[in-house]
């Protein structure tokens, strides 16, 4: 018989599906903990995940406290995982998971391989929303790429994107993109989004434009792309309704990241509603005994160090599990969210976890508002409140998570919600 009639099987403590900041970082802290058996599974040719061919700096600078260019960050965390007696996986896709047998199936160029793992760790991360997820009209041209698939395109193949591009989007993906784009000698026609304003820090947006001179086209969308073979423009409508072309030879859409959920859902983990990813309590376990998911899969989207620094937090709860695998409760509650917040991680509530990572839940609000004050609530009494700094969509922001201490595990769910 075939191996692919016959798979083979390999048993391990741990398999992490994800080889990004967040699979690599717990990798590490499990191999300080004595937990060496792991596997680390990706689809990817290297592991490193995005940061790996987002080459400019910033990584590192919350968990490694130095700022490192992208590819040396990933590079620096896969060494470590493997010096702490992980191994990893590439070019393998995991094609299901099987949450009662605590089963994952694998398929590789060697064939096909069922592994079993006394915990699962989907660490896949999160996606940006293309072209046709957006639902923008037009022809079907070459030129047309997600920030992920230019940075590929431009730092790993060495390829061309063109020699004009218009960006959709303005948060701080796009500016990345913007750093792609130049690095390539494309030059930036118009970033173009349907906010009123960026979404990003004012100092980037302030020196992106006054280096490259490209126009900050807001309350405006894309409404069609232009061109046979190759991207020749795309039309624009402002917020009066007026159109106009731009024209270009590729469009980058950027950010507006969704949860790479399929393989929670395949789990049977709860999929929260907000994040669209697998709901999780503070030590990050779904809620299915024994699997844990860490980083953007969570919380689309946070940045590398704050993922990396999910799978350092998890790494105490896993190892704790396997130990004792009747440690493992269940969450009797759930953070809800009113008002203008997108959602919140973590987002289930478990007796006696009262820690999250880095001591913060992570809010993300639908709108902009300058100051805002938050409170959490349960059955009339408040647990917490204060100011966030900022509420800015696409931009997470933590609040304290000293309130959990206070969640009655007999009370309602508690409430986020902002009060002005």
């Amino acid at each position: 018989m075939s191996d692919q009639q016959h798979p083979a099987q390999q048993d391990v403590d741990v398999v992490v599906i994800g080889a990004g900041p967040a699979g690599l970082t717990l990798a590490h802290a499990l191999g300080e903990l004595g937990v060496s058996d792991v596997l680390i599974i990706d689809r990817d040719t290297q592991p490193g995940g995005v940061p790996r061919y987002s080459d400019h700096h910033g990584y590192g600078i919350r968990d490694l406290r130095q700022p490192l260019r992208g590819p040396i960050y990933a590079g620096h965390l896969a060494l470590r995982a493997v010096k702490g007696g992980a191994r990893i996986m590439t070019e393998a896709t995991v094609t299901d998971v099987n949450a009662t047998q605590h089963t994952i199936e694998v398929t590789a160029p060697s064939g096909r391989l069922t592994v079993k793992a006394k915990v699962i760790v989907i660490a896949t991360g999160c996606r940006e929303r293309p072209r046709t997820a957006r639902l923008v009209p037009g022809t079907r041209p070459a030129g047309v790429f997600t920030t992920g698939w230019l940075q590929r395109l431009v730092h790993l193949q060495h390829g061309s994107p063109g020699k004009r591009a218009v960006i959709v989007g303005a948060e701080h993906v796009s500016y990345s993109a913007v750093l792609t784009l130049r690095h390539a000698k494309c030059d930036v026609v118009a970033m173009v989004t349907e906010r009123r304003r960026h979404d990003s820090f004012s100092a980037f947006n302030f020196a992106a434009r006054a280096r490259w001179r490209f126009p900050l086209l807001t309350s405006t969308k894309v409404t069609d792309i232009l061109g046979g073979q190759q991207v020749e423009g795309v039309q624009i409508q402002d917020a009066k309704g007026r159109y106009r072309i731009l024209e270009c030879d590729s469009v980058v859409f950027t950010g507006d990241w969704v949860s790479e959920n399929e393989l929670a859902r395949r789990a049977g983990t709860e999929i929260d509603p907000g994040t669209g990813g697998p709901a999780g309590n503070a030590q990050l376990a779904t809620s299915a005994p024994g699997i844990f998911a860490i980083g953007n899969v969570l919380h689309p989207a946070a940045t590398a160090d704050i993922c990396a620094l999910d799978g350092e937090h998890a790494a105490a709860a896993i190892a704790a599990y396997l130990a004792t695998p009747s440690t493992w409760q269940e969450a009797p509650l759930r953070l809800l969210t009113e008002g203008p917040i997108d959602w919140a991680a973590p987002n289930l509530l478990t007796p006696e976890v009262l820690t999250a990572p880095r001591g913060k839940v992570l809010v993300q609000f639908t709108e902009r508002r300058r100051l805002p004050r938050l409170e959490v609530e349960q059955g009339g009494e408040r647990l917490w409140s204060g100011f966030v700094p900022w509420a800015i969509p696409t931009r997470p922001v933590p609040i304290t998570d000293s309130w959990l201490a206070r969640v009655s595990a007999t009370g309602a769910d508690p409430i986020l919600r902002v009060l002005t």
